[in-house]
């Protein structure tokens, strides 16, 4: 849990990712065509990825990648994120951080 939390807050934008996922892909691509460069942790490259899995769905994710945070907290995974895009909503958060 530790290390998520300072992965989180590592960046203005973070996501947590598979290396395989396509929601992760497509999300980062989203953030990159907005102009974000956000920080990508590929948890299933990393040894501690399972207790980091683990993490992310204690701390509310609803699956556990893409887990994007902003500004080191969680926004959410793919559906929260286009939800808050196609409402306008995601541009002006991201100009916060």
């Amino acid at each position: 849990m530790d290390k998520v939390k300072r992965l989180a807050s590592e960046n203005g934008v973070v996501i947590f990712t598979k290396s395989s996922c396509c929601l992760c892909y497509a999300v980062n691509i989203l953030f990159e065509e907005l102009g974000v460069k956000p920080q990508l942790h590929e948890i299933d490259h990393d040894p501690e990825g399972r207790e980091m899995e683990k993490a992310l769905l204690r701390l509310g994710c609803n699956a556990p990648v893409p887990a994007v945070f902003i500004g080191g907290k969680l926004i959410g995974s793919t559906n929260e994120i286009m939800s808050l895009h196609l409402r306008g909503s995601l541009t002006p958060l991201l100009k916060t951080h």
